[in-house]
């Protein structure tokens, strides 16, 4: 076993306790800091509390003897950081009654905050609605502490008709909801051209929806719902142990920003909550997902680089994103790439995780229109626990989403000719997925007929399905049947490789392959 450090903060340190396990270690631990009992932990990932800055600290992980600490099994030494003062929000006259509106009192604290210190919530809950961040901050949400949003739409800044309506040459023009210009709203939390923030704790960020405010009557209009974390154009942020709960729209939704880590969060929102995707990098660079539970209703990982305009302008994909040691529950999709893909997405990696009762494990969603610089490209997953996953892998070039989605244009599976309007899937590596309890289809792999998916190399993967397997569709698109303990489907692939690839207790034929170039089997 071997002990890791992941982070730390003048007042906590994050270590990664590395016996083999996904999201759970194997065995229960024992934590001792300088030789003293702290608790125990479950988790790969843990976080140790409460330190004093610029000290050290020996954290030692101990096998369980019952009740009792045993041995320890190894053992690594943090520096916290230096601080050079505290700003609690209560001095600056924020109430933490769960009544008042603390929002200004908070962000005077935010202002004021000078480098190499503290804002610290404590305990107590504060109603706010929209917090700006700024450079060099570190923000602890004490255990106790809870942020919630108000849910009046009046108290949010509004950039009205900032987003508006679609077409296929722009991805957005003039238009209105019911006679008004299209607002969007701003986040919970949010940041614009901010650098060196850490946000981190065990207190909590509400954002308080339900279908009797955010959600009731805009269910299919997001932008008129804040983001709980949103950040334009930032560099090096850290988003640590505290638990989101309840967002009106997407959870964590950064924009064109680098460097950013997600590390032991829980993220949860109601299992019916509409659009309300956990953790969304769109066009960002260089992004660790680490140590994160997420349960919610939409996909719990949806990786974004714009739709057609904005990735035709900026071409910036997103790249180096590495989520490991995560547990995915209850979403559509554990980790989606798209739709909104028209950057492109390079160098994703998902490793020893487990997803739970998701409608699919990957779900890659695209379709003619997202442009030649929708490439998708060395996307790995492996070391993976799946179960009760309905269908575990799905790649779908004819997802039918936007208003033009369900034209002949989208969803034809005759051969277009090849132009600035064509997405380009590379390759996509899966290996050592034991994936149980399935309920459609093993796999669904459609690729375009005029630009197949140019490899899938599958090895070390096991499938069997559940006893009373439901019946539904693998793939958003037209034509697709609905089915229950389906095999491998694989079309238009040029080449297509299944080592030690083993499907059992399916119905019908365990590969059915159509517009295989090339195919490898061992």
């Amino acid at each position: 076993m071997e002990i890791k450090h992941i982070m730390h903060t003048a007042r906590n340190a994050v270590i990664e306790i590395a016996d083999g396990g996904r999201y759970f270690t194997k065995e229960t631990y024992g934590i001792k800091v300088n030789d003293r009992e702290y608790g125990t932990t479950e988790h790969t990932i843990t976080s140790v509390c409460g330190l004093k800055p610029d000290s050290e600290y020996r954290i030692a992980v101990c096998a369980m003897e019952g009740e009792s600490f045993g041995a320890p099994l190894g053992e690594i030494t943090v520096k916290t950081d230096y601080e050079f003062v505290t700003l609690d929000v209560t001095r600056f006259g924020a109430k933490g009654d769960g009544e008042s509106d603390d929002t200004h009192f908070i962000q005077a604290a935010i202002m004021a905050c000078p480098a190499d210190s503290r804002v610290l919530i404590p305990a107590g809950t504060y109603r706010i609605t929209s917090l700006f961040l700024k450079s060099n901050l570190k923000l602890e949400l004490a255990k106790g502490a809870e942020l919630k949003a108000f849910t009046e739409r009046e108290k949010f800044p509004v950039f009205d008709g900032l987003f508006q309506s679609y077409d296929e040459t722009d991805e957005y023009n003039l238009g209105s909801w019911e006679g008004n210009p299209l607002p969007m709203y701003t986040g919970i939390i949010c940041g614009v051209n901010v650098e060196n923030v850490v946000i981190y704790g065990e207190g909590c960020i509400n954002g308080d929806a339900s279908w009797d405010n955010w959600w009731k009557g805009v269910r299919e209009l997001e932008i008129f719902r804040p983001r709980l974390f949103f950040i334009n154009h930032c560099r090096n942020v850290t988003l640590q142990g505290v638990h989101v709960c309840n967002s009106p729209s997407w959870t964590l939704h950064p924009y064109f920003s680098d460097d950013l880590k997600f590390i032991g969060l829980n993220v949860e929102n109601p299992a019916i909550s509409p659009n309300t995707d956990g953790l969304d990098p769109e066009s960002c660079k260089n992004v660790d997902v680490l140590g994160v539970r997420f349960s919610l209703g939409d996909d719990c990982i949806a990786v974004k680089s714009g739709k057609i305009y904005m990735g035709r302008k900026w071409k910036r994909p997103s790249e180096n994103i590495r989520i490991r040691q995560c547990l995915m529950e209850n979403g559509h999709g554990a980790v989606t790439l798209g739709s909104e893909m028209a950057g492109g997405v390079v160098n994703l990696t998902v490793e020893d995780c487990i997803f739970r009762h998701t409608d699919r494990g990957l779900r890659i969603k695209t379709r003619r229109g997202r442009g030649k610089d929708a490439i998708l490209s060395d996307i790995t997953f492996r070391n993976l626990t799946l179960d009760h996953v309905m269908t575990p892998l799905v790649v779908n070039s004819f997802y039918f989403c936007d208003p033009d989605g369900r034209t002949r244009y989208v969803q034809s599976r005759e051969p277009y000719p090849v132009d600035e309007r064509t997405p380009v899937i590379k390759k996509l590596v899966f290996e050592n997925m034991q994936c149980t309890n399935c309920h459609v289809a093993a796999a669904y792999f459609e690729g375009l007929p005029e630009a197949k998916v140019e490899e899938i190399y599958m090895k070390d993967i096991f499938v069997s399905y559940a006893d009373d397997a439901k019946c539904d569709v693998p793939a958003m698109s037209e034509g697709v049947d609905k089915s229950s303990k389906r095999g491998l489907y694989a079309g238009n692939v040029t080449r297509l490789t299944l080592d030690n690839v083993h499907i059992e207790g399916q119905v019908g034929e365990a590969y059915e392959l159509e517009g295989i170039d090339e195919l490898i089997r061992k």
